[in-house]
C-alpha cells in the first residue's frame, strides 16, 4: 500500500469508529453523491499538499465542509466544528503498519447558503495534517 492510500486510510478510520458514529453525523469522503439531500452532512476531503521529512512521509490539510440546515443561525455548525476538534485537533491517529497522522489546530469559515441546495448552509473546516510513514 502506498504513501496516500495509508493516509486516507487513517483519516477515515477516525469517521469509521464507532465513537464518531455514535455522534449521528453523516459523514462522506469528497465525490460521493450525498444520498438524500437536503439533510445535515459532513464532507471529508484529504488534501496532500506538501513533502514530508522523508520519502514517505506527507503533509497537508483535512478539509470537512459542515452542511447544516438553513436559516437556523451557526449554533449547530459550531457544535459540529467542537466535536470535530474533539476528534482532530493536537491528536495522532497511528496504525499497526506504524504510520502516524497527527493533526494540528482547526480554522473554520462560514461560507453560507450552499450553491447545490439552497436549503443547506455550508462552513468549512480545515485543519493542517503531517503523515510519517515507514
Amino acid at each position: 500500500m502506498g504513501k496516500y492510500e495509508n493516509l486516507e486510510k487513517d483519516v477515515f478510520s477516525i469517521f469509521g469508529s464507532t465513537s464518531w458514529k455514535n455522534e449521528n453525523i453523516k459523514t462522506f469522503p469528497v465525490n460521493f453523491i450525498e444520498l438524500t439531500p437536503g439533510t445535515e452532512f459532513v464532507r471529508v476531503s484529504v488534501i496532500p499538499s506538501g513533502n514530508g521529512i522523508n520519502l514517505t512521509s506527507i503533509s497537508g490539510v483535512l478539509i470537512i465542509d459542515i452542511f447544516t440546515s438553513a436559516g437556523n443561525g451557526p449554533r449547530r455548525t459550531s457544535l459540529i466544528a467542537d466535536k470535530l476538534d474533539s476528534y482532530l485537533v493536537g491528536k495522532s491517529v497511528s496504525t499497526v503498519s506504524g504510520n502516524s497522522t497527527q493533526f494540528n489546530k482547526s480554522a473554520l469559515a462560514y461560507l453560507g447558503l450552499d450553491i447545490v441546495n439552497s436549503a443547506l448552509y455550508r462552513a468549512t473546516y480545515s485543519i493542517p495534517f503531517n503523515y510519517f510513514g515507514v
